[in-house]
């Protein structure tokens, strides 16, 4: 088995240290401070860990994940979608889709929830400072680019022009309603909303995701794209940024893969010779193409 643990020169990967216990197994107990309803199949955690001094060391980076554990239900990833520069609490979407995010969605304030986070790599951005950036999020993949565009809404001066194209398939399955909102009412940033199925009352556009990009046509010029959504979305919207000339290596996604242990001890979420836990969950598009069947 390969050496999971030792991750390439110049990986950006997680340190155990800013988050962890000795044991990278045993999770901080926190305590759910608030539920948001975001669409029915997607539930908002905000919460915070109970060791007060841990919370007020706890450092990651937009883009990195944590996993989620209910005692004696199990223990699933999710990333972390509340930014760094945020930290009155920790925020975690969950998408209903079995057994422990279906618990998950059972819980109110005041409930308490296992956290083994910081853990994987996280977007580059540091080196997109200075560039316009193309954010397109189908679904609950706006939880990833959440993070880092509320990171870099928060650095606004040290970012370019900032383009949001975000879709769904109706206005009832889009997440982040009030952020969305505030989106578009700001005018140091460019915001497309698009379904698949519009409403006769719908103000915004209708189309799949790649369609609309390409209306858009964003320039390529100095930019970085950074998408995120169902492995559909991702290939149709990369051949889209590559008709609009968009190098590999301005192309910039996250892969969703069960991760178990989130160290690179395991194996559950090997690719090739990459590990989603700790040399994801963020990859570059040329990146991705050196992964087996990988878009």
């Amino acid at each position: 088995m390969p050496d999971a643990i030792t991750p390439e020169a110049g990986a950006h990967v997680t340190t155990l240290g800013s988050g962890f216990t000795d044991n990278p197994y045993l999770p901080d107990v926190a305590t759910v401070l608030e539920t948001v309803q975001e669409t029915p199949a997607i539930k908002t955690l905000r919460v915070r860990i109970d060791d007060a001094a841990r919370m007020d060391a706890f450092r990651f980076n937009p883009g990195q994940v944590g996993q989620l554990s209910l005692f004696g239900v199990g223990e699933s990833t999710f990333v972390i979608n509340s930014p760094p520069t945020r930290m009155d609490y920790l925020q975690f979407s969950i998408m209903r889709a079995g057994e422990v995010t279906g618990a998950l969605h059972g819980l109110k304030p005041g409930d308490k929830v296992g956290v083994r986070a910081p853990l994987g790599n996280w977007f580059p951005f540091e080196d997109m400072r200075g560039k316009d950036i193309v954010f397109v999020g189908g679904g609950i993949g706006m939880a990833p680019l959440r993070t880092l565009l509320l990171y870099m809404l928060d650095n606004r001066a040290d970012y370019g022009n900032i383009t949001l194209l975000y879709g769904a398939r109706t206005p009832g399955d889009m997440a982040f309603r009030d952020d969305v909102q505030d989106w578009l009412g700001r005018s140091d940033m460019n915001t497309t909303l698009t379904v698949d199925q519009a409403p006769d009352d719908w103000p915004h556009r209708a189309g799949l995701i790649p369609h609309v990009l390409l209306d858009l046509a964003p320039s390529n010029a100095n930019s970085v794209a950074a998408l995120c959504g169902p492995p559909i979305m991702i290939k149709f919207t990369v051949e889209a940024l590559k008709k609009l000339h968009f190098a590999d290596e301005q192309i910039i996604t996250t892969l969703e893969r069960r991760m178990k242990c989130g160290i690179g001890i395991c194996g559950r979420c090997n690719i090739g010779t990459k590990y989603v836990c700790v040399d994801g969950p963020v990859f570059s598009y040329a990146e991705l193409k050196e992964l087996p069947n990988e878009l």
